[in-house]
């Protein structure tokens, strides 16, 4: 019996891109979330592209971060950023605007942001 992923549940690659863009999409309007937008470059397509790659994995789909890059190491390469409670926040506001657009069930809405709440947190290296 094959499981089926949350990758899967919310729609596979069209969800997540679209997800990725949403997220991305508040982080660069919502002025609450300025202190993230200003960690990024000023055109953030390589910042979408591996978020999508790394989520895909990360969620049950396609291990395209891996492939490309090796093991995520997340907590490792986002050390040159201060990432602290406030920054987990503004990232956990952008995403969960984010997940509120796509179509999925509320369980697997639950699921999923408290995962990625419990990885944000696992990024914040400053008091």
């Amino acid at each position: 019996m094959t499981e089926t992923t949350p990758y899967q549940l919310m729609g596979g690659e069209p969800a997540l891109r679209s997800l990725v863009d949403r997220f991305y999409f508040y982080m660069d309007i919502l002025p609450e979330a300025q202190g993230i937008r200003d960690m990024h470059a000023e055109n953030l397509n390589g910042a979408k592209d591996k978020l999508f790659k790394f989520l895909s994995g990360w969620l049950g789909g396609p291990n395209l971060f891996i492939e490309e890059y090796g093991h995520p190491m997340l907590r490792y390469r986002h050390l040159p950023f201060k990432i602290g409670p406030a920054e987990r926040d503004q990232w956990m506001m952008c995403m969960n605007r984010a997940l509120t657009e796509i179509e999925m069930s509320q369980a697997l809405r639950a699921q999923v942001k408290q995962a990625l709440g419990q990885l944000a947190t696992h990024m914040i290296n400053v008091e």
